[in-house]
């Protein structure tokens, strides 16, 4: 128990940056749209995220200071502000559409409209920061977002011609009804789900509210190693299951009701009562992991006390910031808002945020300063390198894709 307990971290930070409420949706989406022909895109992501990850985790063992700590002493205050400013953008954009995301689940098991949760459920998140132990939520909460793989089962159960699946993945082509300029969109939105930049720095936050030494680079790995893949075959199963059973109806996925669809056609009613437990637990997951890490971001910059192990009193002002982020999400979504433009946008923008945090940590976990013997081999260093190329091409076409495309609806 204490070794699958180990792991816990790197399955609550695969299904909250993985699964979240975006990845929910847009792999949902891409697989009723394009079939599993950008299923390629969710492996070269979770194969980045892994990279990353490591490095990140690999700097909190070994220094015993998190990431985002390092690259503000790293890059100096002005470049280690403009890091800030977007890590926080990005994730607080996210945060929002966590919040309604939850909102959503509950409506889809109630009936009660989503708008009369939110409020609600920013507290619930917001007391869950203030009073819960770091480990309560690793565990409860990663643990409860496995209810995800009720999709797996589902397709298994739907029997589809895997030859066909098997066919999509390697033919890199687009539907006759889409344009290459919508797959590059939703190219980049899935790559930007993946490589969430808030995933990173909650890992390696999370490393040190668990204490992590030299001694527990394995522990660390096993994290990575065993909690992003999972996040990636879940998001591929939510993928397969729109492609074989909303594509050939001609539905595109617009609310999270229709995420479900193929589910309640594999498995009934029971699929349907486990797949509302994983949406809920993912995205409240995902919410307390978002919230974290906004208070993580602002509080290591300005060298505040921070984390779970103080006490709320000694570390005021980190808290009053997750307070503040709980009260500007309710505000932002009972505009009317809808929550899933808010995700859409949320996954674009991470993409563009990605190189703002990746390419600091490549920095750090290259000098020996920080390091000593644990710096950077050479198949880290080359898949780090090949990663900034993607995401910086990413991070520029991003927004002229989402403008052009309309969200992708064009």
């Amino acid at each position: 128990m204490k070794k699958l307990l180990a792991v816990a971290l790197g399955v609550l930070t695969a299904i909250g940056g993985f699964v979240d409420i975006g990845d929910l949706v847009t792999s949902a989406q891409v697989g009723s749209r394009f079939g599993l022909s950008l299923a390629l895109v969710t492996v070269v992501g979770v194969i980045g995220i892994s990279v990353f990850s490591e490095m990140s985790g690999r700097v909190v063992a070994v220094s015993g200071r998190p990431a985002f700590d390092v690259i503000r002493e790293r890059l100096g205050a002005r470049l280690g502000l403009l890091n800030l400013a977007g890590s926080v953008a990005v994730t607080l954009l996210t945060f929002i559409a966590e919040i309604g995301g939850m909102a959503l689940a509950l409506e889809l098991a109630t009936s009660v409209h989503y708008l009369l949760w939110v409020p609600v459920f920013a507290v619930m998140v917001w007391i869950v920061l203030w009073r819960a132990k770091f480990q309560l939520l690793e565990n409860a909460f990663g643990l409860l977002g496995l209810a995800l793989l009720v999709f797996t089962v589902a397709l298994w159960q739907l029997g589809p011609d895997w030859s066909d699946l098997g066919a999509q993945v390697v033919s890199f082509t687009v539907p006759e009804n889409e344009t290459w300029v919508t797959t590059a969109y939703y190219t980049v939105a899935l790559f930007g789900a993946a490589m969430t930049p808030y995933a990173v720095l909650f890992f390696s936050s999370g490393g040190v509210e668990d204490a992590w030494t030299a001694k527990d680079l394995r522990t660390m790995r096993l994290n990575v190693l065993i909690g992003f893949p999972l996040g990636g075959v879940l998001s591929l199963s939510i993928a397969a299951c729109a492609a074989v059973v909303l594509g050939p109806l001609g539905v595109r996925v617009e609310h999270l009701g229709q995420v479900g669809m193929p589910v309640a056609t594999a498995l009934g009613t029971l699929g349907v009562v486990i797949a509302l437990i994983g949406f809920f637990a993912a995205t409240f997951g995902a919410a307390c992991e978002t919230g974290l890490s906004v208070g993580y971001s602002v509080a290591q910059y300005f060298g505040w006390t921070w984390g779970k192990r103080p006490r709320p009193r000694e570390a005021a002002r980190f808290h009053t910031v997750i307070l503040l982020a709980s009260l500007l999400a309710p505000l932002v979504l009972v505009t009317t808002i809808d929550p899933i433009t808010v995700t859409e946008f949320s996954v674009v923008f991470s993409a563009v945020a990605i190189p703002l945090t990746y390419f600091p940590i490549l920095v750090v976990a290259n000098d020996r300063g920080y390091m000593g013997e644990h710096t950077n081999g050479r198949l880290a260093n080359t898949l780090g390198s090949v990663y900034l190329v993607l995401v910086t091409i990413a991070a520029v076409a991003g927004l002229p894709l989402l403008f052009i495309t309309q969200m992708g609806v064009q």
